[in-house]
């Protein structure tokens, strides 16, 4: 509940904001997520390349891997 409190609190103070503010703030908060987005995929790309050179990975064929996310699917 507490979060939900703190959402409504900012925008409350963002609908507070002349026009142009929100717009910046709308374009800041997407810029960010974007950005935080980013660094998540960078870090899951590394942790896969790490676990993949420590062998917990195979390689495959693009045939295997679709069979295998396939076979995946239908279970």
């Amino acid at each position: 509940m507490k979060d939900l409190s703190n959402l409504d609190k900012v925008l409350d103070a963002a609908m507070s904001l002349p026009v142009e503010q929100q717009e910046m703030l709308i374009q800041i908060l997407k810029n960010r997520v974007a950005e935080a987005r980013r660094h998540e995929i960078v870090k899951d790309a590394k942790d896969s390349i790490a676990e993949f050179k420590s062998g917990e990975y195979k390689a495959q064929t693009a045939e295997e891997a679709i069979q295998e996310l396939r076979k995946y699917l239908n279970s």
